[in-house]
């Protein structure tokens, strides 16, 4: 994303989407190198709490906007994301009622991180550019965007 001719609200809606973006890759990374169980079961919980919360800001803010602003544009990718999202939230279900020493744990996490990292692509390189190109208004994105992130952080360390 070259910044200079980025309108500071997209730069930091879609900033706030690709920090988190690199933190869950991040997380799959140190998932690979962890070796003990409790070190792994804490990294899962960690991507499956951020994960949700990007989904969800996702789902409730950035991809409406976008079929508003432009279904014609926008359309077949967020319904890709739309499906991209079920498989991933169900992958997330799995792994919250499993434990490390389950047989198809790290199956689970890995082929999570694959379709995270598939999601992350198209996103960055078809989506992003997109809403660039197309000089979308984010600016009413920022803070509830934040709200809904910190609102689900919160729900999902407290249960």
């Amino acid at each position: 994303m070259n910044k200079s001719h980025v309108p500071a609200a997209q730069r930091s809606v879609l900033g706030m989407l690709i920090d988190d973006h690199r933190e869950a890759q991040k997380l799959f990374k140190e998932f690979k190198s962890a070796k003990d169980s409790a070190a792994r079961e804490e990294i899962v919980k960690q991507a499956c709490m951020a994960l949700t919360a990007h989904t969800e800001i996702e789902e409730q803010h950035f991809y409406p906007l976008l079929r508003d602003a432009d279904p014609k544009a926008f359309g077949s990718l967020l319904n890709e994301a739309k499906v991209e999202h079920a498989s991933a939230k169900d992958l997330i279900s799995q792994l919250q009622a499993m434990k490390p020493a389950d047989d198809l744990y790290e199956a689970h996490f890995t082929v999570l991180g694959e379709y995270t990292n598939h999601h992350i692509t198209e996103e960055e390189d078809e989506l992003f550019p997109k809403v660039i190109e197309k000089d979308i208004d984010l600016r009413h994105l920022e803070a509830p965007m934040q709200e809904t992130k910190e609102q689900v952080l919160a729900d999902a360390s407290s249960a």
